[in-house]
């Protein structure tokens, strides 16, 4: 057989890379996709032939394509984690993997399990591998949701209420590792929820699909940004909450730990009121929109500063951070006290001097 010459090499070359991009935007269309595959692309796409279909592998073993193709997990591709697939799969084998949390997260780990959640659950007990985001891509109400896997509201409103006043009201407003973890910095996220008068009824976050409906473009953000310069002004946030288009609508501010530890305990500082109501560094003076996306992500919009301090009138029920603190009032609120103590203090000084004089 006469050899293939090289402009013939070449030709086959192009259709093969045709055909393999046919197929994986064949499985994008198939899957709903607009996810990514990193760097093995056709490794992913035949994994998720059959895990991006739920009706064919059931529940458990089903990967949504586009939450799971954000993540970096992703980008790395299936069979680095499941890299004891055998040429039969599936054989029976449920993971078919020796690649561990430890192999890339080793120092988390480590951290992890010196807390005291260390011999409550391993790494997927709060983490799926298959929807992983950084910090600022989840919700605060995301994040505590893992944490109520396991811990009961009920039981945690009752123990801190042994010693938090408004007790609702602050675990509503914060998130859990905002206090379990020894993360040092704090920005507040601004979430769109959906106002219930129900006060039984557990925070609802508008979603994305409803979010798209009102705003009518995928910059959901134009919501409330109403000159489009990708930035929220305090007087922007004032309009969405008064008008009367989003009377179903509110504005949910909670606190959030910039770079959240795995070393969950109770740390003694936490029980100080000035670690939240008190002037922080700058990033603890930071405010963001945190807004839904379609691949299950929040993304953030940059709000002007002084949000948390307008937090009283724009927000309701929420009060953060001492830089709302006015230093007249400081002095005239010292001023009170001092007044208040002059009578018994005075009183209790003559009494002391005049003692020799009664009987």
């Amino acid at each position: 057989m006469k050899p293939a010459s090289r402009s013939q090499l070449k030709k086959q070359g192009i259709i093969m890379v045709l055909l393999l991009m046919s197929c994986i935007a064949t499985s994008s269309l198939t899957h709903g996709g607009d996810y990514s595959f990193g760097d093995s692309l056709s490794k992913n796409v035949a994994c998720l032939a059959c895990h991006g279909d739920q009706p064919r592998v059931g529940s458990k073993n089903y990967i949504e394509p586009t939450n799971f193709g954000h993540t970096t997990h992703a980008k790395f591709g299936c069979t680095t984690c499941h890299d004891a697939i055998s040429s039969t799969h599936p054989d029976g084998k449920s993971i078919a993997r020796t690649t561990g949390c430890g192999d890339c997260h080793a120092n988390i780990i480590a951290q992890y399990f010196a807390s005291i959640h260390g011999d409550k659950t391993t790494c997927s007990g709060c983490h799926n591998p298959h929807t992983v985001f950084s910090p600022e891509e989840i919700s605060v109400s995301g994040m505590n949701k893992q944490c109520a896997g396991c811990h009961d509201n009920n039981r945690i409103v009752a123990t801190h209420s042994k010693w938090l006043p408004q007790t609702d009201l602050h675990l509503g407003a914060i998130a859990c590792i905002a206090c379990h973890s020894k993360a040092e910095n704090y920005v507040i996220n601004i979430y769109i929820a959906k106002r219930n008068y129900d006060p039984d009824t557990t925070l609802e976050l508008a979603g994305y699909e409803e979010l798209l409906r009102r705003s009518g473009s995928d910059s959901l953000h134009y919501l409330i940004d109403r000159n489009r310069d990708s930035y929220i002004s305090l007087d922007e946030l004032r309009k969405f909450n008064h008008d009367p288009a989003n009377k179903d609508l509110y504005l949910k501010a909670m606190l959030t730990p910039v770079k959240p530890t795995h070393d969950f305990q109770t740390f003694d500082n936490r029980w100080d009121c000035s670690f939240c109501h008190a002037s922080g560094p700058e990033v603890m003076q930071t405010s963001y929109l945190s807004l839904p996306q379609q691949n299950g992500t929040f993304q953030q919009v940059a709000v002007e500063k002084g949000a948390a301090m307008d937090a009283l009138r724009a927000m309701p029920d929420f009060y953060l951070m001492g830089s709302t603190r006015n230093g007249l009032l400081n002095k005239i609120g010292f001023l009170i006290i001092a007044g208040g103590l002059v009578m018994p203090v005075g009183h209790g000084f003559l009494r002391f001097l005049s003692r020799k004089n009664r009987t």
